[in-house]
């Protein structure tokens, strides 16, 4: 999962993006580039495989004083397209090198732009996708000579999932970027304005950000931000306040942060529980989900990848303890091309940290098409995921650092648990959690939630 960093503002570029991808080294990488709009109108760019401090280390050599300006960004990659090599590394440049382009997702038909870029004689050096962004928007703004309308022309070209952010050495004191079923988030802080994969890379300077929507562009300069659709269309983000500040994101004088996250598990549940319960009731009022929707559900699917699927079976010991309902839980790399039997009676949850996971976005888009009911559990706000469920609960667990997950691992399990228990509260607040064995109604009818 690559790492994104875009500024621009009063401050050296170079070191706000660099701090910033050092807070993104989490997401994992194999490389890592930067590119900086100079004070003397020129796109310097360096990049480095391998670690982030193999690219600091070839910057502390002689290349800072080359990347010297207010406006740059920044990337480490996950290879997908290529080695990860330098020639490989982003950002990447057009022939002229007055553009850049660093880009996180897959454009799926790249291979017929490129075969196109190549009939029409330009001669690329990687063997990314990224590159042939670059060369299109080259192409796009000699056209038209305006960058947001040339990423607007460029990206409804492009197929997949993908965040594009890039810079014109003809435009210094502006950055654009878009996105598609991939995440990106704004940071608006004083004279200044941020791009980012997660707002753990700007949240050393504000707290304040705009999460975007689906198929959206976004300019930014040191004075505002504007969004568009991908056709230009005046569009709009979802402002919000970040809770959690610098020192979630920092290790809290522990060794790891593994360690950090396995000591802070019982005050991250109390978080996640906070105003959720109110004069000893239990309140989701994010669910989204009436009485009547509940009672029709007769069989719940739990879809997540990693660790979020032990939290699922976590959920399904919950749910069928308290609800008396079959659940199955599923790899969501695998539910669609199971072809699992859904209707509308039928509760899809959806467990997701980022609420960006591919696998576990197609399972809620497969669950919706089938008409099932959606019910994410996520800890981003407004993440794709929730965005296209019918119901949420976010976790609230801030940052998540360690691979192995502890934290939110347990955060995610406290929702499934508690919400198991609210709707069999509001549902059918007469079933009992047991039938007895020798009863002769040993077996919950049809109907599962009795009417009350």
């Amino acid at each position: 999962m690559c790492g994104i960093v875009g500024y621009v503002g009063h401050r050296d570029a170079l070191d706000v993006v660099l701090h910033g991808l050092g807070r993104l080294e989490y997401r994992g990488y194999d490389s890592a580039g930067v590119a900086v709009l100079t004070s003397a109108g020129t796109l310097a760019v360096t990049r480095k495989a391998g670690a982030l401090a193999n690219l600091i280390g070839e910057l502390d050599g002689d290349g800072r004083a080359a990347l010297r300006g207010t406006a740059g960004m920044g990337h480490t990659r996950w290879a997908t397209h290529g080695a990860p090599t330098d020639r490989n590394a982003h950002p990447h440049c057009d022939t002229a090198g007055r553009v850049a382009v660093v880009h996180n997702g897959i454009i799926e038909n790249h291979s017929q732009l490129r075969a196109e870029l190549e009939r029409g004689g330009v001669e690329l050096t990687s063997d990314t996708d990224t590159e042939t962004a670059a060369h299109l928007l080259a192409a796009a703004y000699a056209s038209c000579g305006d960058l947001p309308l040339a990423v607007r022309t460029v990206c409804r070209r492009l197929h997949g999932a993908f965040t594009l952010v890039v810079t014109h050495a003809d435009e210094p004191d502006l950055i654009v970027a878009a996105r598609r079923s991939s995440p990106l988030v704004v940071g608006v802080g004083d004279g200044e304005h941020f791009v980012a994969s997660d707002v753990a890379a700007f949240i050393e300077h504000t707290r304040d950000a705009v999460e975007l929507g689906q198929d959206q562009v976004v300019t930014i300069t040191r004075d505002g931000y504007q969004i568009t659709d991908f056709h230009g269309a005046l569009a709009y983000g979802k402002p919000f306040h970040v809770d959690w500040d610098l020192s979630a994101a920092e290790k809290g004088g522990h060794d790891f942060f593994m360690l950090k996250e396995i000591q802070e598990q019982p005050s991250a549940i109390a978080n996640t529980l906070r105003g959720h319960f109110i004069d000893g009731r239990i309140v989701l009022d994010e669910q989204r989900m009436d009485i009547q929707e509940l009672r029709d559900i007769d069989k719940v699917f739990v879809v997540a990848c990693g660790t979020a699927y032990h939290s699922g079976m976590v959920a399904k010991y919950a749910i069928e303890h308290w609800c008396r309902l079959p659940v199955e839980v599923e790899l969501a790399s695998e539910f669609r091309y199971r072809d699992p039997v859904l209707d509308r009676s039928t509760l899809v949850v959806a467990i997701s940290q980022s609420g960006e996971t591919m696998d576990t976005l197609e399972a809620v888009r497969h669950a919706k098409d089938q008409k099932a009911r959606v019910l994410a559990i996520c800890n981003t706000n407004g993440a794709q995921i929730p965005r296209e469920s019918d119901a949420v609960l976010y976790t609230h667990a801030g940052p998540e650092i360690g691979v192995a997950a502890p934290r939110r691992s347990s955060r995610r399990s406290s929702p499934t648990s508690w919400s198991a228990w609210r709707w069999r509260r509001l549902a059918a607040p007469s079933t009992p959690t047991r039938w007895p064995a020798s009863s002769p109604n040993s077996r919950p009818s049809r109907q599962r939630w009795p009417r009350c």
